[in-house]
């Protein structure tokens, strides 16, 4: 990727030619420093859980809702709504807010955040967000992260004397845990969006994707009370972990979708062989009418 072209593109993630954005226009790396601290004693505490735009991770949802002690079903409808993402064209969950409270987050009070502990990643990285540049020449397929302060003008946090680096802070917040947890979600989305917008994903596609990456419950019953362990093998071990475990069974759902929608490969499950010889029969019978075909128009035009 030319230097000018990158440079244009930090430059739109940035938004440096919005005087108005919340948004600093310095790329940080992890090593960068900054001051910030939130607290009740601030001035502007919870100001800043207002109007968000807050799409909600597969991680995200499995915290929050274990948290509240209900279904991802009712989660799901209380709290969410499902909508299309940008170019990609991958349906994710967003969390509601409050439009009858001037847009208020539903789990703020005035004491601060209900489910503080199990927040979502996004306000785990507030006052930090996170951006990438695909690598397009020497690293195909790689992204380059990088970083950005939120300094919105209403936030006091910035003026309380405690420095971090952008490491450092990550590891306080826990967006450490929360990003190698959403890794494989974040890598379908990548992997989507480089089939460019043209590549739209079909409608059962999309309702297959939201499933598994949304609904945990749901997506068990799929597994092990549909034909789904009949078309794919999957080890004992992992079995047993994912029957249990909604972290586990969120992982195995990122190869599953790897596999089913975009046609990769996992070593976590496999269509079984007589599945494979019968796919393998139709393209081979599919080819030969083909040639068939194509034999016919031939003759026909001699």
């Amino acid at each position: 990727m030319a230097l000018k072209h990158i440079e244009k593109k930090v430059n739109r993630i940035l938004k440096k030619d919005r005087p108005d954005s919340p948004i600093q226009p310095v790329r940080l790396e992890r090593d960068s420093t900054f001051q910030f601290q939130c607290h009740p004693g601030v001035s502007c505490f919870t100001r800043c859980c207002r109007n968000m735009n807050i799409i909600l991770t597969p991680y995200d949802i499995i915290r929050m809702k274990n948290r509240l002690g209900m279904s991802a079903d009712l989660f799901l409808k209380l709290y969410a709504r499902q909508e299309i993402l940008g170019i990609t064209g991958i349906p994710v969950a967003r969390l509601n807010m409050l439009e009858e409270m001037d847009g208020k987050c539903p789990f703020v009070t005035p004491e601060g955040c209900q489910i503080y502990t199990d927040r979502p990643v996004c306000c785990r990285y507030y006052p930090i967000g996170i951006a990438s540049l695909r690598q397009q020449e020497k690293h195909q397929g790689e992204e380059e992260e990088f970083f950005f302060l939120v300094k919105e003008d209403h936030c006091k946090g910035f003026d309380e004397p405690v420095e971090w680096t952008v490491d450092s802070w990550r590891a306080d917040q826990e967006a450490d845990l929360y990003d190698s947890m959403n890794r494989g979600w974040m890598e379908l989305l990548l992997r989507k969006k480089s089939f460019g917008e043209e590549s739209e994903m079909p409608p059962r596609a999309q309702q297959l994707f939201y499933m598994v990456t949304t609904n945990m419950e749901r997506f068990r019953k799929f597994v092990f009370e549909s034909r789904f362990l009949d078309t794919y093998e999957v080890d004992d071990q992992i079995l047993r972990e994912i029957r249990e475990e909604d972290t586990a069974l969120m992982q195995f759902g990122f190869e599953y979708l790897k596999v089913a929608i975009f046609g990769g490969e996992s070593d976590r499950l496999k269509l079984r062989q007589e599945i494979l010889d019968r796919e393998v029969k139709k393209i081979i019978k599919r080819r030969k009418k083909n040639k068939r075909r194509l034999q016919r128009l031939s003759r026909g035009r001699r």
